[in-house]
């Protein structure tokens, strides 16, 4: 597949350009057995997965101590952010070359700007990307397509002009329901999806094979 009129890369976050979901799974994990007394599956956190955490963690948590435990939840994720997740320099190398290429480079997520920002910051992604949407910015989470629609409008890009790329398959169904070019990627230890319910567009197991195919 070519990309020649794209102008607009919108990537989802955990799963995609990081391997944050082990810390993920870990921070809810520690919040839900700390404050429930639950031990809870990877599977069983993944299930509880759309909006931003401190949503997952009021619409989950039984105990009354929700500002607590959102708290305990942020605390864990940074806390922990160096023993989880490792810098990927292949994807730090792609991103550099998209940003060569004068593309412009967008975040749709549905984790929180707090938690969003932590990892950024200890990946030194921060200035890497033109436009960020976390969990925090839209009123209904992936599948709707609502983060997209925001990049686009904020760019004032065509549709035909932009890609998202996911690792989920509210990744996929937002990517195709927006109308965008929609890649699966599995290319990180750990993904959300490893069968897509919806087929994208495309799917890419290597970054490098994205970065060949985008002539970068």
């Amino acid at each position: 597949m070519k990309y020649e009129d794209i102008q607009t890369v919108i990537f989802d976050f955990d799963g995609t350009l990081a391997d944050t979901l082990p810390l993920c799974y870990h921070s809810f994990q520690t919040v839900f057995k700390t404050f429930d007394g639950k031990d809870l599956t990877d599977e069983q956190v993944k299930a509880m997965f759309g909006p931003a955490e401190p949503d997952i963690i009021k619409k989950n948590l039984e105990s009354d101590d929700i500002e607590a435990a959102i708290e305990l939840y942020f605390n864990t994720y940074s806390e922990e952010h160096d023993k989880f997740v490792r810098f990927n320099e292949n994807i730090n190398s792609m991103l550099i070359a998209l940003k060569e290429e004068g593309l412009k480079l967008a975040i749709v997520t549905g984790k929180s700007q707090r938690s969003l920002d932590i990892s950024l910051k200890q990946l030194e992604m921060e200035k890497q990307f033109d436009y960020k949407i976390s969990g925090d910015d839209v009123s209904e989470p992936k599948p709707a397509p609502e983060g997209i629609f925001k990049v686009l409008s904020h760019f004032d890009q065509e549709k035909h002009h932009a890609i998202f790329l996911g690792d989920s398959d509210a990744d996929v169904q937002a990517g195709l329901r927006a109308e965008v070019l929609t890649i699966g990627v599995q290319w990180l230890p750990n993904i959300q999806t490893s069968q897509f319910s919806d087929q994208p567009d495309e799917i890419y197991g290597k970054v490098d094979q994205f970065m060949k195919d985008f002539s970068l």
